[in-house]
């Protein structure tokens, strides 16, 4: 049964630091969407993309996660973003897909951002992450996963893949040139969700958070600012594709290695 996905897009322009700011900012856009079924926020939405986790973190059953399981039971919906987790005394750029009950899954960022000292605050993950939504298999990954495409390779047949991202704004066609490649070579759905504004670091973000198609066509697309977006994708269009066109059985077999 292919049944339209209703997606909605939260990005907000995130207040450096401030766990309680950047939840009344969300919790107001929220409140507007009506009918989404899977709400996607940015990396680290509640903080900035900050490389001082320790006073920021949460745990899996803090107040940031009780948080993004009630806006799921408010909307009927499952409500993903990245946040800064804790657990046993370790600190990860965790990717939450959460509904009324609390996570479902978890996906913790692999490709840690070297060059801003990511790599000293944060432990890596190793696992790749498919989670199965309604009749969508979704696939997670995080901002600087985006470089690195045979992590993200389509061997196990997602049809949605989903970056979050603090994607600063002087590298801005890098982000919409390979969330349009990612889709086309994997011959899937691409949702890309980005934060808008600036930091304190002096880096800012000219949003860009997107829907993408299997051909690459870019089926919405957001300017610089504060806003929400929704859309629905279609499952039975895409298998239709692949059927016509089935790159992805050539594709590469291989194992990846730590």
């Amino acid at each position: 049964m292919n049944i339209p996905l209703n997606i909605s897009l939260i990005q907000p322009n995130t207040v450096w630091h401030d766990t309680t700011a950047n939840i009344a900012i969300v919790d107001r856009m929220i409140s507007s969407l009506t009918d989404s079924e899977l709400i996607i926020l940015p990396e680290m939405w509640n903080t900035g993309f900050s490389m001082t986790p320790e006073p920021l973190a949460t745990t899996m059953d803090g107040i940031v996660v009780k948080q993004m399981q009630t806006w799921a039971a408010e909307k009927s919906a499952m409500i993903g973003g990245s946040v800064i987790i804790e657990e046993n005394g370790k600190y990860y750029n965790r990717f939450l897909l959460v509904d009324q009950s609390g996570p479902v899954v978890t996906y913790d960022k692999k490709h840690l951002f070297t060059l801003a000292g990511e790599h000293k605050a944060y432990s890596v993950g190793h696992q790749q992450v498919t989670h199965q939504f309604r009749d969508w298999n979704i696939h997670l990954n995080v901002c600087y996963d985006l470089r690195f495409p045979v992590w993200s390779r389509n061997t196990t047949g997602y049809d949605l893949l989903i970056y979050v991202a603090n994607w600063p704004s002087p590298r801005h066609h890098a982000w919409r040139t390979l969330l349009q490649a990612r889709a086309i070579e994997n011959q899937c759905f691409v949702i890309g969700v980005n934060r808008s504004g600036s930091d304190p670091n002096g880096h800012t973000y000219l949003g860009g958070s997107t829907v993408i198609d299997y051909k690459g066509n870019h089926l919405l697309e957001m300017d610089a600012t504060e806003n929400t977006a929704s859309i629905a994708i279609d499952k039975s269009q895409l298998l239709t594709f692949r059927s016509k066109l089935d790159f992805l059985s050539d594709r590469d077999m291989f194992t990846l290695r730590e």
